[in-house]
């Protein structure tokens, strides 16, 4: 089921808390809608990036403040998010995650039947790897926030989750508890759950997600974001790529040329062509001079379970999903039909742009290619928050502009709540050990 998209939010005034919140896609999607954010965020260089963007944050560990300072978050949040962190989830990662799916779906059950905090916290000790317990986190919060004075025991209304796919199956228990168990005060919501392709929402990149959209009962059936573009198909790129070499060749006896991208994608639908690194890239904007097109793009990680495999792909294709390995990606320019030199790696901003991230967003601090990959889609999740408020559908170009930093006054105000000083972090900042 995909949104029909009415005009007016199921909610009055929606406010949303984002757990493990990067560097602000989620906020930066909250930030084209009107809608305001609060971000937790535990890594330092996020946080920097986050301020210099003019974002609300908390430099902080979820869990710690889950743990002690839920009481101080504001209480009119009513919109939970949060992609927790995929490491030991994804295929990339070693696989500890993956090979605890049913011992966590337990933890799922035992918070669920009520479970103290305390037993939950000494179990989950036994986890071979201490993140694969982060995905909890937002189901404690759901349930930490029906037993909090400062909020009169409110449940939250909505629920927005984004993880690899891999964790579908985690967040189908989670819609089935939240459903047929509700949390421990008896609160049930109506869950959706799925796996999204991100280049089907104009994200020039693929890149799929799995996603749990709920609703409070009462609140109406939730849906999924329908889809604005067509999906990447490589087999049938290669095909039709192969047929457009072909027609070249032949064009000194019939003049065919190599078909556009459009013709590339006709599948007799009204869905649009899926974004290209071309179409979003070519054009100079703020500071970004515009690439230099045709180029050819080889990965710096492996595709179809082969980590030697490199694969390359042009500027008329989404790019590869983007990680914290994009800035190691080879960039091929074109001289001309036979020769080919290898150009300028993207740039921060570019691969910010790739993710759908404005261009001249201030990415900050250390490990900034890290930051780029680990974070949502701002478009993706403006698509995400859009179906799960009733909202209309944002336009990629809204995106597109060249994004305001903070003022050093503003800096500085966010970095007092946000760490305790104006300056500097405290002692109440996470360390980074």
């Amino acid at each position: 089921m995909t949104s029909a998209a009415p005009h007016l939010s199921i909610l009055d005034k929606p406010f949303v808390l984002d757990l493990f919140a990067g560097p602000g896609g989620l906020d930066v999607a909250g930030h084209a809608l009107d809608i305001p954010s609060l971000g937790i965020e535990w890594d330092k260089s996020a946080c920097l990036t986050r301020y210099e963007a003019g974002l609300e944050t908390l430099h902080a560990d979820v869990s710690a403040v889950r743990r002690d300072a839920f009481e101080s978050l504001p209480p009119e949040i009513n919109v939970l998010a949060g992609g927790p962190p995929c490491q030991t989830y994804s295929v990339a990662g070693k696989g500890a995650g993956r090979k605890a799916l049913a011992e966590v779906k337990r933890y799922i059950e035992r918070l669920m039947a009520g479970d103290s905090d305390e037993e939950i916290d000494k179990d989950l000790k036994n986890l071979s790897d201490p993140r694969t317990a982060l995905v909890l986190e937002p189901l404690r919060y759901a349930i930490r926030a029906t037993r909090s004075p400062n909020r009169d025991y409110r449940p939250y209304d909505i629920i927005v989750l984004e993880q690899v796919r891999e964790v579908e199956e985690l967040w189908k228990h989670y819609a089935k508890v939240l459903e047929e168990t509700g949390l421990p005060d008896g609160t049930k919501y109506k869950v959706i759950v799925d796996v999204l392709d991100t280049e089907t929402y104009g994200v020039p990149q693929t890149r799929s997600r799995a996603v749990l959209i709920a609703r409070r009962e009462g609140l109406g059936e939730p849906s999924l974001p329908a889809p604005t573009h067509r999906a990447y198909e490589a087999k049938e790129w290669n095909r039709r790529r192969d047929l457009a070499l072909a027609q070249v060749h032949q064009s000194t006896l019939d003049e065919e040329t190599a078909p556009e991208p459009e013709a590339r994608q006709e599948r007799g639908d009204d869905l649009q062509p899926w974004t290209s690194m071309g179409e979003v890239l070519v054009t100079p904007v703020g500071t970004h001079p515009g690439r230099d097109t045709p180029f050819l793009v080889r990965s710096n990680y492996g595709s179809s379970s082969d980590p030697g495999r490199r694969g390359v792909r042009s500027d008329q294709q989404p790019a590869f999903t983007v990680t914290g390995k994009i800035s190691r990606f080879v960039v091929f320019q074109h001289l001309d039909e036979s020769i080919v030199y290898e150009g300028a790696r993207f740039s921060m901003n570019e691969a910010g742009m790739l993710q759908t991230f404005p261009p001249d967003y201030p990415w900050s601090g250390t490990a900034q290619a890290q930051q780029v990959g680990n974070a949502v889609p701002p478009l993706f999740g403006a698509h995400l928050l859009s179906a799960a408020l009733g909202l209309p559908t944002l336009a990629p170009e809204a995106l597109r502009k060249p994004w305001q930093p903070a003022t050093e006054e503003q800096r500085a105000k966010l970095r007092s709540h946000g760490c305790g000083a104006a300056d500097d972090c405290t002692a109440r900042c996470p360390r980074p050990e």
